[in-house]
């Protein structure tokens, strides 16, 4: 069996005396994207400093294909790309010269720098701004040169630390695009405070609340973590909530407008067939019955709470 391509083990970091981390544990053992979900200040940046780096942790370690990378961190880091919540963009310069500075601070052979500048603006669509100086790129275009230099090696996984922080939308659909693209040859490693960007890119994720580890899975399970206990019912004959409420199983009732209603329940199973045979008791002529999936943004906060459990 193949070794993990990252290995964090019991991770911990101290500012001054506050724990911004403590205890995170986590592998990386395929391509794909990997999200690490948290509200700000929540731990995430500090978790990708360490693995990248940049800060030394207080205790734990993180090896990386096989190295730990406190012991040997340039061999460590030629298999990581990293692009921080700053980009490091030296805007006086034209895109292919700061490329060119960015692989030989890689170590990479000098003959190979040409063709692997070339290859990753291609990957990143920026070749037609190659002599153009990044400071007079758009924000969108200075977030794919960021990419593209965490990526001019070709490491073995990827760091992004909130990669679409502070663009419009059309710019945050094309950076999305072109990450799923870039997961597709490497293990990419996301950090996000957004929800939505988790539903849009990651397979798997990691959730941080106040430094610790609160849930790691899919996204279907993260999705499905809180059980649904409320269903959309649709009812021609407009009945009125109240007569609804007397339905066995009920708990409460909301009107959605038209035929449709909310309807929270205690028992899924029993008030399905209870609502079914009041139905054709009372000719309300039932169209539609459904469990309503919980929204993403319910199952952050339900997940936040089990902190302090």
């Amino acid at each position: 069996m193949n070794a993990p391509i990252v290995s964090v083990r019991n991770l911990s970091h101290r500012y001054s005396v506050q724990w911004a981390i403590k205890d995170i544990n986590f592998e990386l053992a395929s391509n794909g994207i990997y999200g690490l979900l948290g509200a700000n200040g929540a731990g995430k940046s500090t978790i990708m400093n360490i693995i990248c780096g940049v800060v030394k942790q207080t205790d734990g370690e993180v090896i990386i294909r096989g190295i730990n990378l406190a012991d040997q961190p340039v061999n460590a880091k030629k298999h990581i790309g990293f692009l921080p919540q700053q980009a490091p963009l030296q805007k006086d310069l034209t895109v292919e010269e700061y490329l060119v500075h960015c692989a030989r601070m890689r170590l990479m052979p000098e003959h190979t720098i040409k063709a692997a500048v070339t290859e990753v603006m291609e990957k990143t669509t920026i070749t037609h701004f190659r002599k153009r100086l990044i400071s007079n790129l758009s924000g969108g275009y200075q977030q794919r040169v960021g990419i593209a230099q965490a990526i001019i090696h070709k490491p073995d996984f990827v760091v992004l630390d909130e990669p679409t922080n502070g663009l419009d939308p059309n710019q945050i659909l094309e950076v999305r695009a072109l990450i799923k693209e870039i997961a597709q040859e490497h293990t990419v490693i996301l950090s996000t405070h957004i929800l939505q960007e988790v539903q849009a890119l990651c397979d798997h994720i990691w959730m941080i609340n106040e430094g610790n580890m609160i849930f790691s899975g899919t996204l279907e399970e993260f999705d499905n973590y809180i059980v649904p206990n409320k269903l959309v019912v649709a009812l021609v004959a407009h009945p009125a909530a109240e007569e609804l409420l007397s339905v066995p199983g009920v708990e409460a009732v909301e009107e959605l407008g038209g035929a449709r209603y909310r309807v929270r329940f205690s028992d899924a199973q029993e008030t399905i067939e209870r609502l079914v045979q009041t139905s054709v008791q009372k000719n309300w002529r039932l169209i539609e019955i459904g469990l309503e999936k919980n929204s993403i943004e319910t199952v952050f906060t339900e997940l936040s709470k089990k902190k302090s459990k």
